[in-house]
């Protein structure tokens, strides 16, 4: 196995882990609420508890990955996120299980900025779309494993077994991680970090919010993600039981081909790159997904064979935020890279956190019916556009 091949497959563990952990509490949920109490207002905190962790976490990972490098950084904390997966299984209550969820989420921060950090390190132009696009649909592996197979699993071992034997599959891949990460490509010169004092910290943090031709990509990766994810992981197995009447297999089998439609849709993000440009495959792709989120908020009465269509559809197209991200990181220089990268990630977590509860606001003022889901998507396309138009006029680089 080459060296890149290597670090490639150290990636896409670490990040499909991540990817598991994110999606890894609703599968169990019911067991959860009748072992620890946990109502839905709990439930829901325990994945504001991941994410906000994420959050707190990207300004000083920014810094740590450019002061120590992605390898020493992501090894470290692999340990706390070792040791948060233990802790949801010992969780004896649901504010314990909640501090589980926060520990797991700040040992996951640096995953996918370690991603976007070393891929830029060992891959230029094209090669670079290519290869995180390959990362991160291989990744995906986690979000299908946090489904059936950790339901089976619950089903052998009882949910603090499966969750003890996340632990133990999180030291494996942080195994991998210090058998097959390198910071530096063999054929190029190591980086020269130079120290830098808590004034110089701030200042370089500073330096890259003023960054020209940032905001341009901020304005749309906010809600290109989170788009997507608002529909994959909350809205889309309501809509199809309130408007359609699925049931839970049903539901379930639409929401697996939506998932599946994410990878596919990445592994497609390269040569449309490379036939139509990186700024017209931006616009193309997230011009198809207003398009569909716009045909499931005005056609009512909409069947359920094309409504899943356009669900799929959504996701497919949703890719292109990873063209956004190789286009945040080409605006810094090498000593501001790690807190560059997540500055561009924060955006996106800060719009995975807001849009699934703006789209709930309009869902609930208008009423869960077909309308409600309608002003939902709308609201979407919205917010999309908005991006659109900020990515095409605000000033470049």
């Amino acid at each position: 196995m080459s060296p890149a091949a290597r670090v490639a497959v150290a990636l896409a563990a670490m990040t499909g882990a991540s990817q598991f952990h994110r999606a890894a509490v609703g599968v169990i949920a019911p067991e959860l609420s009748v072992d620890l109490g946990m109502g839905p207002t709990a439930l829901g905190a325990a994945n504001t508890a991941f994410f906000g962790a994420l959050m707190v976490a990207q300004i000083p990972v920014g810094v740590m990955l450019d002061r120590i490098g992605p390898r020493r950084l992501v090894l470290w904390l692999t340990g706390l996120a070792v040791l948060g997966a233990a802790a949801q299984a010992l969780a004896q209550d649901g504010a314990q299980f909640l501090a589980a969820r926060f520990l797991l989420g700040l040992g996951c921060g640096a995953s996918f900025m370690a991603a976007v950090f070393l891929t830029g390190r060992w891959h230029k132009g094209p090669a670079l779309t290519r290869a995180l696009s390959s990362i991160f649909a291989w990744s995906n592996a986690g979000i299908l494993a946090a489904g059936a197979p950790l339901a089976v699993t619950a089903g052998l071992l009882g949910w603090r077994g499966a969750f003890l034997l996340s632990a133990g599959l999180m030291l494996v891949v942080g195994l991998i991680w210090w058998r097959f990460a390198a910071d530096d490509p063999p054929d190029a010169p190591p980086r020269i970090v130079a120290r830098e004092s808590l004034g110089q910290v701030l200042a370089g943090q500073l330096t890259v919010w003023g960054t020209p031709g940032l905001p341009r990509i901020l304005s749309l990766h906010t809600f290109a993600y989170a788009a997507m994810a608002t529909l994959l992981a909350l809205w889309a197995g309501p809509y199809l039981f309130d408007v359609h009447g699925l049931d839970a297999a049903a539901r379930g089998s639409v929401i697996l081909a939506m998932g599946l439609a994410v990878p596919a849709g990445q592994l497609a993000v390269p040569p449309m790159e490379r036939w139509l440009g990186r700024d017209a495959a931006v616009l193309v792709s997230a011009g198809t997904v207003v398009a569909t989120l716009l045909a499931l908020a005005l056609w009512p009465g909409l069947p359920l064979a094309p409504a899943v269509a356009l669900l799929m559809l959504c996701c497919f197209f949703s890719a292109y935020s990873i063209l956004l991200v190789t286009q945040g990181r080409a605006l810094f220089p090498e000593a501001l890279v790690g807190r560059g990268v997540t500055t561009v990630n924060l955006a996106q977590v800060l719009g995975s956190a807001l849009l699934p509860a703006l789209v709930g606001g309009a869902v609930g003022a208008v009423g869960a019916g077909e309308a409600g889901y309608r002003a939902g998507f709308a609201l979407m396309a919205l917010f999309l556009i908005a991006g659109m138009a900020g990515y095409r006029w605000l000033p470049r680089r």
